[in-house]
């Protein structure tokens, strides 16, 4: 009985940890345009840069 004293709070502070790092990647854009970066990749004429001298 001891353990599931333990564990739970493990499970639920693992679980918080997760969902706060799904959340942080939500808001910091990671998955805003995953076609876009995708394609960005492969094709060379859509760099964001300017094409080289």
């Amino acid at each position: 009985m001891n353990i599931i004293l333990f564990l739970a709070p493990c499970s639920i502070g693992l679980g918080a940890l997760g969902l706060a790092a799904f959340l942080w990647t939500m808001r910091a854009g990671q998955y805003d345009d995953p076609n876009g970066d995708a394609a960005r990749v492969l094709y060379d004429h859509l760099d964001d840069r300017p094409p080289p001298d």
